[in-house]
């Protein structure tokens, strides 16, 4: 089980291969391949490699699904016996990305996602009395 530890919008993650994750929105389209370069740690149930704080070389590729917002989140403000009230709602944008591919520090692929096969069912002509 291979996991890798990046960093983005201002937060650390632990991934793995073909993981779907919501992350802080990024500026990017539909489909799009999206490259992390700030690697904190990579590793598996024998080996770990850790940086520091990064580990030059060492990347995790990802593929944009979509970029969405929150539910909203009301942020309500009263001073009692003031007669002062305020309600306000936020709903923070995400993006949903999936985790194709952690490379190491020298350039292999430490971990890949596994490709989807579809299998194709041949339906039967059942016989009619």
């Amino acid at each position: 089980m291979s996991f890798a530890v990046i960093q983005t919008g201002g937060k650390q993650y632990k991934v793995k291969a073909s993981e779907i994750l919501k992350i802080e929105r990024l500026d990017k389209n539909h489909s799009d391949k999206i490259e992390f370069k700030e690697v904190l740690a990579y590793g598996n149930d024998k080996t770990l490699e850790v940086g520091s704080p990064l580990i030059q070389g060492a990347k995790v590729e990802a593929e944009l699904i979509k970029n969405g917002k929150n539910r909203t989140v009301l942020v309500f403000k009263k001073r009692r016996r003031k007669n002062s009230r305020r309600k306000n709602g936020h709903r923070q944008q995400y993006s949903l990305i999936k985790i194709n591919k952690i490379y190491s520090k020298d350039g292999g692929v430490f971990s890949e996602a596994k490709k989807l096969e579809k299998k194709i069912v041949k339906k039967e002509n059942i016989e009619k009395k």
